[in-house]
């Protein structure tokens, strides 16, 4: 003979209750789930602290689930790349004990910098975008852009009469991420105001920075020599520097393409 448990309904008036208490607390989840998980409880005798825990366990995850899909959006990256999807076997000048140590984004509360160096077509804004998923994952506000956009974004503001108003809002973030220093050479106020951006982090704020060029050219980046040693100075004062050697991605794969053309 079977015996099915039949699940007990919740007293007049009682879901009307939870609904609003639910809604003025915040927690839509717990509003959707709770009758649900309550019958699961009955059938399976549940303890009142193992029902409460399952709810608000199934809150915080939907919380956090939500909450890290907001601070990849609002980053701004120009795409979705993830640290699982980079081939380390690629790059072997890579430390993969140093990135795995990076990817926990602890270097974040504690304001560290990570600096990417290396030839184009390595991966460094792969890894750049992976680790900053990684921040976001882990809770953090993240902001991406390439040197040059930083670069317009501080100078729109500095000619508004609001560049500390504007630094004060980037200091919000607790990583950002500056792809590309080194494409295109900065004038004098350009070199300025990136000091500026880098020196209002300075043990403040993590930044992540990518570089196609090793640290003795960046001066023919900043046009002062004195500029850039300062800045260097900064940034790399408590930061992870990983330098990338290693046969560029592109170029690889033209040449895969052309060898399979020839083959065919």
């Amino acid at each position: 003979m079977t015996t099915t448990t039949k699940s007990s309904p919740a007293p007049d008036g009682l879901g009307s209750k939870l609904a609003y208490l639910t809604r003025v607390l915040k927690t839509p989840t717990i509003g959707r789930t709770w009758e649900t998980l309550a019958d699961q409880a009955r059938e399976a005798n549940w303890s009142h602290e193992e029902y409460l825990a399952v709810v608000l366990e199934r809150q915080v995850a939907d919380r956090e689930s939500a909450g890290t899909t907001m601070r990849i959006r609002t980053a701004h990256f120009p795409a979705i790349k993830t640290l699982e999807d980079f081939n380390l076997d690629h790059l072997p000048s890579l430390r993969k004990d140093v990135l795995a140590h990076l990817s926990t984004a602890t270097f974040i509360p504690k304001a560290e910098n990570v600096i990417l160096l290396g030839p184009p077509g390595l991966g460094k804004t792969h890894l750049a975008i992976g680790l900053g998923i990684k921040a976001a994952q882990s809770g953090y506000s993240v902001l991406f852009d390439t040197a040059t956009n930083w670069i317009d974004r501080l100078a729109r503001a500095h000619h508004a009469g609001a560049l500390e108003a504007e630094l004060k809002k980037i200091r919000r973030y607790k990583l950002i991420i500056v792809d590309e220093v080194g494409y295109i050479p900065f004038d004098t106020d350009a070199a300025n105001l990136f000091f500026q951006l880098v020196a209002s982090r300075y043990e403040t704020g993590s930044i992540l920075v990518t570089s196609n060029l090793p640290f003795g050219r960046w001066g023919e980046v900043f046009g002062d020599e004195v500029v850039a040693a300062a800045m260097i100075d900064r940034l790399v004062h408590h930061a992870e520097v990983l330098t990338l050697a290693g046969e560029s991605y592109r170029t690889k794969a033209r040449r895969e393409l052309l060898t399979k053309d020839r083959d065919k």
